[in-house]
Formats: C-alpha cells, sequence, structure tokens
C-alpha cells in the first residue's frame, strides 16, 4: 500500500449520482484527508427519471443533472469532475476500442494512484454500469504500460452489498465477490446531503436510502465495499470471505 502523502483518485462512473450511491463516503473521507479525489462520468443521465421536475427534452434534463452532479461534488470534495456526455443507456452500443481508449488517455493525463469504478456485474446489472467496468478494466491495463514502473495504480471495485434489499425488483444473480470495507461512519451525513443533491433522482434515492431526501441519514451504513482488482500491474484473486468478515482498509 502507498504512504499517506497526498495521492490522487478517479472514480470511473456512467451516470449522475453513481458516485454518491456507491461511494459518497469515501469520497468525502479521501478529500478531508486530504487527497485529491477527480470523478469521470461517461454519460449525464438524460434518460432518468425526473422526479417532481419536467423537462421538455432530453437535453433539458441531461444539464439539470449535470448541475445537480455539480452540487453532488461540492459536497463530497471532489476536486474535478470530467464528462464524456455519451448518451444515457449508449455505453453498450459505443465502440469499445474508442471508449476504452479514451478512458486510457484521461487515465494517463491523471496517473492517478487509485482507480475506482463499478464491478463487472455492474452493482444493479444496469447495461452502462457494466459496460464501463469492462472499460476501465481494459483501459487501466493498456495505461499501466505507460506509467513509471514505481507508480503503476490500483484499481478497485465498488459495490453496494443489500442494494436490493428495499427493492421490489433484484439485483443480477452473479454478483463480484467484496473484498474490503471503507469505514464512512463520520461522513455519512456528507454522503446524505450529496444523495439530496440529486432531487430528480427522489425515487432511486427513496428505494436504496428511503429516509434520507427528509434528513434521516440513519438509514446509511457505516461502510462503503471494495474489491481489489489490480495492484502493481498484476490481477489480484479475491479470497471469499462474507461481509461480516471484511477487513476494514483505507484506499490510499
Amino acid at each position: 500500500m502507498k504512504n499517506h502523502s497526498q495521492q490522487k483518485l478517479l472514480f470511473i462512473f456512467p451516470h449522475p449520482d453513481d458516485e454518491s450511491f456507491a461511494a459518497g463516503g469515501t469520497i468525502a473521507k479521501v478529500h478531508h484527508l486530504g487527497h485529491e479525489v477527480t470523478l469521470l462520468c461517461a454519460t449525464s443521465g438524460c434518460k432518468g427519471k425526473s422526479g417532481e421536475f419536467q423537462f421538455a427534452t432530453r437535453e433539458q434534463l441531461a444539464l439539470h443533472r449535470e448541475e445537480e452532479l455539480r452540487k453532488a461534488c461540492s459536497i463530497l470534495g471532489v476536486t474535478e469532475l470530467i464528462l464524456y456526455r455519451y448518451p444515457d443507456g449508449s455505453l453498450i452500443e459505443q465502440d469499445m476500442d474508442q471508449l476504452v481508449d479514451r478512458i486510457r488517455t484521461t487515465i494517463i493525463e491523471l496517473e492517478p494512484d487509485v482507480i475506482v469504478t463499478f464491478p463487472p456485474d455492474g452493482v444493479t446489472g444496469h447495461a452502462d454500469h457494466i459496460t464501463i467496468s469492462l472499460a476501465t478494466e481494459k483501459a487501466v491495463i493498456l495505461a499501466e504500460q505507460q506509467y513509471p514502473a514505481s507508480k503503476l495504480p490500483r484499481l478497485l471495485y465498488t459495490s453496494i452489498p443489500h442494494y436490493y434489499d428495499h427493492c421490489q425488483d433484484s439485483g443480477p444473480s452473479n454478483k463480484c465477490l467484496i473484498t474490503s470495507k471503507v469505514d464512512i461512519s463520520d461522513y455519512r451525513i456528507h454522503k446524505g446531503q450529496a444523495l439530496q443533491a440529486h432531487k430528480s433522482q427522489v425515487y432511486s434515492v427513496n428505494r436504496a436510502y428511503p429516509g434520507v431526501m427528509e434528513s434521516d441519514f440513519t438509514v446509511i451504513g457505516n461502510y462503503e465495499y471494495y474489491t481489489l482488482v489490480r495492484d502493481n500491474g498484476q490481477a489480484i484473486d479475491p479470497p471469499v470471505k462474507s461481509v461480516n468478515e471484511l477487513p476494514t482498509i483505507d484506499l490510499v
């Protein structure tokens, strides 16, 4: 594990609000510890539900969701927000080599120490989630060839165990193993306030974290969950552990 001098972290997700659902507490924590956080958001969520808001076009919804995302980033302490602005729901239709190369280029430009994205199951089984996971892992492997050997990045998946406990539908059957957890107990308010920033996504917030929109943050757990996938240029074979046995780590 790298030392605790200032590190760069890159979170890669497909939609506005993914960052708050999956890693909001972690982002706030690493920011508080003095590290630099960049968020790459591949789409602007133009197909998402709009809650109490009414929009004449998907472009208007996309712009609104970008503003919600910027507010959430401000709450969490994101240093830089990168927007690719692919159409929502279209990532699986994009040329995979081009998407991978675009992410690889971003990684090379930033040279993050830690990269975080969704697992191959996408947590929810969403095609955009799955595609961004696959593209990011391929991009990391390619980017490693241009990193200094002493500075190779770590790649982690983020997950949300029990995401469907409050949902009528169910998650993917083949779930990625989780290997560790980050203690976010001091940053649950930040995560809750970031989720509140995504007002147009009230349905999604209410089903996963009922009460948060009314500032009841007790439903937010004390941990966020991760799987170390690559380290020092090598794939990591995750050990099988139950959620209750997971070691507590810091990402940096």
